[in-house]
């Protein structure tokens, strides 16, 4: 089973989300081809009453073992089913630009 497919199932199964999208965004990486950077838009009735922090917190809780298995960087966006209805026209999800490997600032 590869990444994508692990943090699908582990989300799923963990916060029971109504919205679940993954996107693998490695190749913007400026390193060797890999499966260490990913988007998630996660809508989950289990974040209401909580904080933006505390909603990506719970996200990262899960997938703990897979960022001590090489996944470098998580791109997530966490809502409640309410928020999504009123913002899914509008959302604009982009992830920052990877500043790791050969794009590191030289001084």
């Amino acid at each position: 089973m590869n990444r994508e497919a692990r943090i699908f199932e582990s989300l799923q199964k963990a916060l029971a989300p109504t919205v679940l999208e993954i996107e693998n965004e490695s190749h913007m990486h400026s390193g060797p081809a890999s499966e260490s950077h990913y988007k998630v838009l996660i809508v989950s009735p289990m974040f209401e009453g909580k904080s933006r922090i505390d909603r990506q917190r719970s996200v990262n809780d899960v997938l703990k073992a897979e960022f001590s298995q090489g996944l470098h960087a998580l791109t997530q966006r966490a809502l409640t089913p309410a928020e999504f209805e009123t913002q899914k026209d509008a959302l604009n999800f982009i992830s920052p630009e990877c500043r790791g490997g050969s794009k590191r600032l030289q001084k």
